[in-house]
């Protein structure tokens, strides 16, 4: 079996408290209401020179700065077939089977994900990552990345992927 190598970081500060509401398969939305979610990171890929697959001490802010962008703001799927999204020089008006919801647009964060369900958030959270590592660690040769998403304590959404 070949060797393989990965690291995960799971902190408490790894967290953003925000608003959101899912649109169900059903076409039911759900009332606007919030979380204080909790990350986790897992990513595999080969040792670098040091024997390490990326250096936890600059990887851990990287993480810290894709939560902070979510923490404290509403949450909208800008993806979604079923919403209508406008947005002015200081509001968002989100509109839904007549439904209207205005929100200061410095409150929001229109995100470009199909629903804001915890897998979709944490498909979101990866590619925001893959981004920013890609910048920072040039050289890493990484493969997969985990993502967790926890909404509340036991109830967890994740995203695995190619990274």
């Amino acid at each position: 079996m070949p060797r393989r190598f990965s690291i995960e970081v799971e902190k408490d500060y790894f967290n953003f408290a925000s608003a959101h509401f899912l649109i169900f398969a059903n076409g039911r939305r759900e009332a606007l209401h919030g979380h204080n979610y909790q990350v986790s990171v897992a990513v595999e890929g080969e040792l670098d020179r040091a024997g390490v697959v990326l250096d936890f001490i600059s990887f851990k802010p990287l993480v810290k700065k894709v939560c902070d962008g979510l923490d404290h703001r509403t949450l909208i799927q800008s993806d979604s077939p079923l919403l209508e999204i406008h947005q002015g020089r200081k509001d968002v008006e989100v509109l839904y089977k007549g439904q209207r919801l205005i929100l200061p647009r410095r409150d929001v964060v229109l995100l470009p994900i199909a629903n804001t369900s915890t897998e979709l958030l944490a498909e979101y959270i990866a590619g925001e990552l893959r981004r920013r590592v890609k910048q920072q660690f040039s050289g890493a040769k990484l493969r997969l990345i985990e993502i967790g998403v926890e909404e509340s304590r036991g109830q967890r959404g994740f995203f695995r992927g190619n990274f």
